[in-house]
């Protein structure tokens, strides 16, 4: 039923596709011939002659929309993923557009009009899709167009999988059931109950019209996956795995081919790339020489007014832990009181701390104090963006108290980052800034530090949590 109900939706979204490309490229050929740029256009061919075009642009583009995987299912595929095949489907149509009609040496065909139809049509595309998926998604809350799923295996991945699907109904799972060998039939975990035992699957499979299976096993029971997976493709119903071993590996696991060995790497760092890591680079020394030239000003006003209202040095040296393990001095204003090294080091900054100036809480609220770290990413030792580096007491503390806690070292240090924008600075959960700091680190993205770096302005400035 749910792949009939696929298919229809599947045929029916070709058909508006269609009527969206012909509908954004009639109003390309209006906007250029009838409406506001009809002054400056030379009309070499009738609209009966543009028209004749969509016999091989419909066609075209709904077969590049089935290339960009534009018409696979809506449950939980992301917006901005959507989004961005359906620009690079647009593109990549526009180009050959483009490049046939300079091959048939066509002159008479306006090209400000495929401009014009190129940025309609993707606006009427995502249009589109955002009404239909409102209506799936409708529909789904409503209990119509559901997935019937049964899980093999009582684990943690199962009750995650579990608590993702009740938590997101739009999506349209109705799990039936659980079976598992270690634990009793009955047995329930968020009104899902263990139904039987693996076994079973000989009589349940022939008997029940289900959509999926999701295998969920625990760790200790892979040696049995070969035997499930076998039994469950007889069946001919759609098998997916679930792996137990989600704290291990990443969401999105960087694999390898060697002469047909599938090879997981536990962890996924972008940077380690060779070209990405001197993108960055070369944005960090631009950003960094922008950013000193910018705030100049505010930074000798400060300076006057630290050296005026405290004794001791201007700027404060500390010793933090970055790239590779390797101990660097960061910089800051100076905003507390001198106090012995010893005690400084082993020691948080608290709220309404004694120690900290007049005009230190006021820098330290508005992050002016960490203005010298800009010189830090010029020399090397950090970046505009990247986990916060920690002091070497810390980090020998958080190695062993917090799993995963030496993985942000795989990167450089930052002046802001994602844990930064999400509020976790100053007091607040080592391990919730361990987790931003870990996504940051494996999805990152020049466009992410782009967005970081703007939301610093709005959200990392002031914070609540810096005293």
């Amino acid at each position: 039923m749910i792949k009939d109900n696929q298919k229809y939706f599947n045929r029916l979204q070709v058909v508006i596709d269609a009527f969206v490309i012909a509908l954004a490229y009639i109003i390309a050929w209006a906007i250029r011939f009838v409406g506001p740029l009809a002054d400056t256009a030379v009309r070499s061919l009738s609209f009966e002659e543009y028209m004749w075009y969509l016999v091989f642009i419909v066609p075209l583009y709904l077969i590049l929309y089935y290339a960009f995987n534009l018409y696979t299912p809506k449950r939980v595929q992301g917006r901005r993923l959507e989004l961005s095949n359906i620009i690079k489907a647009n593109t990549l149509g526009l180009l050959l557009i483009m490049m046939v009609l300079y091959l048939d040496k066509e002159i008479n065909f306006a090209r400000v009009m495929m401009f014009i139809f190129y940025m309609i049509n993707i606006v009427g595309e995502a249009v589109e899709r955002l009404l239909i998926r409102m209506v799936l998604r409708k529909m789904r809350k409503s209990g119509f167009n559901q997935k019937h799923i049964l899980l093999v295996g009582y684990s943690r991945a199962a009750e995650e999988y579990i608590d993702r699907i009740q938590a997101n109904p739009q999506w349209g799972y109705t799990i039936r059931g659980i079976l598992d060998d270690n634990v009793a039939a009955g047995t329930m975990y968020r009104d899902v109950k263990v139904i039987g035992t693996i076994p079973n699957l000989d009589v349940i499979l022939p008997t029940n019209r289900l959509d999926e299976i999701a295998i969920t096993l625990g760790l200790n029971e892979y040696f049995r996956l070969e035997e499930i997976v076998a039994q469950c493709e007889k069946s001919g119903v759609h098998t997916k795995f679930i792996p137990d071993y989600n704290n291990i590996i990443p969401t999105k696991p960087y694999t390898e081919d060697i002469l047909g060995l599938p090879v997981i790497n536990i962890r996924y760092v972008p940077l380690t790339n060779t070209f990405n890591a001197m993108v960055k680079r070369i944005m960090d020394i631009v950003g960094s020489i922008c950013l000193i030239i910018l705030f100049s000003p505010l930074m000798l006003l400060v300076s006057i007014l630290v050296k005026t209202t405290s004794k001791g040095p201007l700027i404060y040296k500390q010793e933090r832990v970055g790239l590779h393990n390797r101990n660097f001095m960061m910089y800051k204003f100076r905003s507390m009181e001198v106090q012995p090294e010893v005690e400084e080091q082993k020691a948080w900054t608290v709220k309404n701390d004694p120690r900290v100036t007049r005009i230190g809480k006021i820098m330290r609220k508005t992050s002016i104090d960490e203005f010298p770290q800009f010189f830090n990413v010029l020399k090397g030792d950090m970046s505009l963006v990247g986990p916060r580096p920690e002091r070497p007491f810390f980090v020998e503390k958080f190695r062993e108290e917090i799993p995963r806690y030496m993985v942000k070292h795989q990167v450089r240090p930052g002046v802001t980052g994602w844990a930064q924008i999400h509020g976790y600075r100053g007091d607040t959960s080592i391990r919730k800034r361990i987790e931003y700091d870990l996504y940051y680190i494996e999805n990152w993205t020049l466009g992410l530090d782009i967005k970081i770096l703007l939301l610093t302005v709005f959200k990392g400035f002031v914070n609540k949590n810096a005293y």
